[in-house]
């Protein structure tokens, strides 16, 4: 009889008990778990070199290699963990092959969310002795959990979808489930093995076993901020978890003024929300910020009138600004795993860790052309690395927005000032001060490294902004 499944994945995130499952499958005679083994950062685990014999290097140029060696490997079926932030290029061939196994494991979203805080402080992510266990308490913050929830989300109605459409079922596991030594004989049952475990690999412990009120200092903050969420939607199983549009947190609405801000990551965004709210003569925390979606369509039938309103950046000066904010930079704000990742993996030219504002212009500028020349790759699906919003197309983006709701107005930012009064006196605001210019991160700006190659690179990465939106040469 031919067996129904000749490799597995296991879709979950960091600190849901992937670890303590994976020693588990791997204590059966005829499993095999590689780890994350499409983790852009790594292969498999952050100390190895290969899987199977494929590298790192293989693995980024030809993902298909390593997936043949995990499901041609002899004497077990072999599979991986999978992360919602792992290459994008396994993602539709593992979803759409009947024949790979599909193991979902979750967590309640605000226990992993706590536990990977705690993990940060200490820098502990396993535990194998309570000798070596090292205490610390999370602090709530309820704008990244916001974007913590939204990714889970997100990704779990993207896998159910998908298996759905296919005609396919997956074995669902909660993270408590992973004590019971019957469940994970259950999984290898699914996965076709007639091995049995009689009790559970032991040599991981549950890190911070106390309850949420002693795990997070700042308690009572979380469970207010955790008031305005849907509660169902924090232990619903994948199947029932409701669709959500985009990143409605991220909208801003006026004081007393009936207007929406829709940021576009990358774009303009803090002058543009000072200039909100001195509409009002109040300071930016005045405004209307981290709603829900009910909350929003609240907001909107209590201002008739209201306009909402995008802005577009040059994709040009888009790009530099976050290469500048996100990359070049490995202070706050930065994207500094991806810094080191672009660096080791794709060979940009970069400073040292601390030294970015010291480089010469002819230093920066072949830094940025080699991150242009990284973000179309990305762009075209041909990396490990996932598109981040800060530089996916603003079309893109534009067209994201249209799930809940469109702005009734996109404006450029070269004619910010008149068209953004233009829009107050729209709503009865004939006064409204002018916008600020808008500032930038980095040591040197586009007008220091621009040329005919930056730009003819920037209009062949964004052709479809430049398209849809018309954009010419930045200079």
């Amino acid at each position: 009889m031919t067996a129904r499944f000749n490799s597995f994945v296991v879709f979950a995130e960091m600190r849901t008990g992937s670890n303590f499952l994976e020693a588990n499958l791997n204590a059966f005679a005829g499993i095999k778990c590689h780890g994350e083994a499409f983790n852009p950062h790594f292969i498999g685990y952050p100390n190895s070199t290969q899987i199977l014999g494929v590298d790192q290097a293989t693995r980024d140029m030809e993902p298909a290699s390593l997936l043949r060696a995990i499901r041609l490997d002899p004497g077990a079926i072999g599979g991986f963990r999978y992360f919602h932030d792992h290459d994008p290029r396994v993602l539709d061939v593992v979803l759409d092959d009947p024949h790979c196994a599909k193991i979902i494991l979750t967590r309640n979203p605000v226990e992993s969310y706590v536990s990977w805080k705690i993990a940060q402080a200490t820098g502990q992510w396993k535990l194998t002795d309570m000798k070596a266990h090292k205490a610390a308490k999370a602090v709530f913050d309820a704008t990244e959990f916001e974007a913590h929830l939204e990714a889970l989300q997100a990704f779990q109605l993207l896998l159910m979808n998908r298996l759905q459409t296919s005609g396919q079922t997956a074995y669902y596991v909660a993270y408590e489930d992973l004590q019971n030594v019957d469940v994970m004989n259950g999984i290898a049952t699914f996965l076709g093995v007639s091995a049995k475990l009689e009790a559970l690999d032991k040599s991981l412990k549950k890190q911070n076993p106390s309850p949420l009120s002693e795990k997070v200092s700042n308690y009572e903050q979380m469970e207010q901020a955790l008031m305005r969420l849907d509660r169902f939607d924090l232990t619903r199983t994948p199947n029932f978890e409701p669709r959500r549009g985009p990143n409605v947190p991220g909208y801003v609405v006026g004081v007393k003024a009936p207007l929406l801000f829709m940021p576009i990551a990358g774009g303009p965004q803090q002058e543009v929300r000072r200039w909100l709210a001195s509409l009002d003569g109040e300071k930016q925390n005045a405004l209307g910020m981290k709603m829900t979606q009910k909350e929003l369509r609240q907001w909107k039938r209590g201002n008739e009138g209201h306009r909402s309103f995008a802005i577009l950046r040059h994709p040009l000066l888009r790009a530099h600004e976050v290469f500048c904010h996100r990359i070049l930079n490995s202070g706050k704000g930065g994207f500094l795993q991806l810094r080191r990742t672009l660096v080791r993996r794709y060979k940009l030219p970069l400073p040292e860790e601390g030294q970015e504002d010291s480089i010469d212009a002819g230093t920066h500028r072949a830094a940025f052309i080699a991150f242009l020349t990284f973000l179309k790759g990305n762009l075209a699906g041909q990396t490990a690395v996932r598109v981040d919003p800060a530089w996916a197309t603003q079309a893109q983006v534009v067209q994201g927005f249209g799930e809940f709701t469109l702005p009734d107005v996109i404006l450029r930012e070269e004619t910010l000032p008149q068209d953004l009064a233009a829009l107050a006196a729209s709503v009865g605001y004939n006064d409204a001060r002018q916008i600020e210019p808008a500032s930038f991160h980095g040591p040197h700006s586009l007008e220091d490294i621009y040329g005919d190659e930056i730009e003819a690179l920037g209009a062949e990465i964004y052709q479809r902004d430049y398209m849809m939106f018309g954009f010419s040469r930045w200079r």
